[in-house]
């Protein structure tokens, strides 16, 4: 039985990029033999009010306590065989307990991203500790690792780059399918809903289209849907706010008949791996997507969604799903194939546990 320490930012159950690339796997590990143990940097009171505007002394004892915790977790490591690491094992700083880990304990890391996380990129929220953040340290994480999950084929080729030497594998973000997104949207609705979904560090993408959404409102009726932990602030009549709640996230995604995914055309976009689209296509809703980076893989344009490039594209495509419902349900069918077939948990696990193979012939 080998046993497993995964270390991340969050705690379990509320940031969608280790819900989405490993907590779901969890009850699969164990089938599989394997002992798990997970350990986030700070904790839910932390994690409650972290991007919140206010607040800086409990942030800054929040991020104290996730120091003394790693510490802490040091006398630990002994009992563990290998540890997997999502993004970075602090919040903040350069990467010493990955330094710790590699080359003093000696355990092998398995490292797993799913952005170009090596790229400064933050918000007005997290502004604060974005000079302590030392974007550089993600590639001497992944030096000192053993196997690399990529969320893609963009970032496995730059995580080729700095570890030569590393097992990598694209990992994709994926989707449970069978307990979670396993409802199908009912597309003959009397109202019809443009949906999207994400952060507060995503909202900025949104201006990309407000325009194209204010023409619409002039000769359709519709509600623009916006599913978040930060309230935009758009000139829209149609936009309709919800503050994300894991709770209630499948009913709420199913208030939508077309989901929506803008991008600008820069390195963070192309290292990101499609998840929202990836949210919509499983419960049966077309995406309409920015052709950038993995999205161009995932929707098919014109089969299960669009890929739109130029206002003129993104409008069409607008108005050809919010006056045809047949096309919205043979679309959402179409796309509801696509990501069981790849983008599922059930179609990925042979390639997420091919990240711990290494695990029965290693010896320390």
């Amino acid at each position: 039985m080998k046993n497993i320490l995964f270390l991340s930012t969050y705690p379990l159950g509320t940031a969608p990029g280790q819900r989405f690339r490993y907590e779901q796997y969890f009850h699969i590990l164990t089938e599989h033999g394997y002992n798990h143990s997970h350990q986030p940097f700070i904790d839910f009171c932390t994690w409650n009010i972290l991007y919140k505007k206010g607040h800086i002394i409990n942030k800054v004892l929040g991020i104290c306590r996730g120091f003394i915790r790693r510490l802490r977790l040091l006398k630990q490591l002994k009992q563990y065989d290998c540890v997997f690491i999502f993004r970075e094992a602090t919040l903040v700083g350069p990467p010493i307990f990955e330094f710790l880990i590699a080359k003093i304990f000696r355990k092998p890391i398995i490292y797993d991203f799913d952005d170009a996380i090596w790229l400064p990129n933050f918000s007005e929220a997290n502004r604060w500790i974005h000079w302590i953040k030392m974007y550089s340290k993600v590639n001497y994480i992944m030096q000192w690792s053993s196997v690399i999950s990529a969320g893609n084929e963009y970032l496995a080729e730059y995580a080729r780059k700095q570890n030569p030497k590393a097992k990598i594998i694209v990992n994709p973000t994926t989707i449970d399918t069978e307990h979670y997104h396993n409802k199908i949207k009912d597309q003959h609705t009397e109202k019809l809903v443009i949906g999207w979904t994400g952060t507060h560090t995503t909202l900025r993408y949104l201006r990309e289209i407000v325009f194209i959404l204010q023409e619409l409102e002039q000769s359709y009726d519709f509600e623009f849907l916006v599913i978040s932990n930060q309230k935009p602030n758009f000139s829209l009549r149609s936009l309709v706010y919800i503050q994300w709640n894991k709770d209630t996230e499948i009913e709420d995604l199913l208030r939508m008949n077309v989901g929506i995914m803008p991008l600008v055309r820069d390195a963070w976009s192309e290292g990101k791996c499609g998840f929202k689209a990836l949210q919509y296509m499983a419960l049966g809703i077309p995406a309409i997507v920015s052709p950038i980076g993995v999205n161009t893989k995932i929707v098919d344009n014109g089969v299960n969604g669009f890929l739109c490039d130029s206002p003129q594209e993104w409008k069409d495509a607008l108005v050809a799903l919010l006056k045809e419902p047949q096309l919205r349900v043979r679309m959402g069918i179409a796309a509801r194939r696509k990501v069981v077939e790849h983008y599922s948990v059930l179609s990925n696990t042979p390639n997420f546990l091919s990240l711990f193979e290494f695990l029965t012939t290693y010896t320390q």
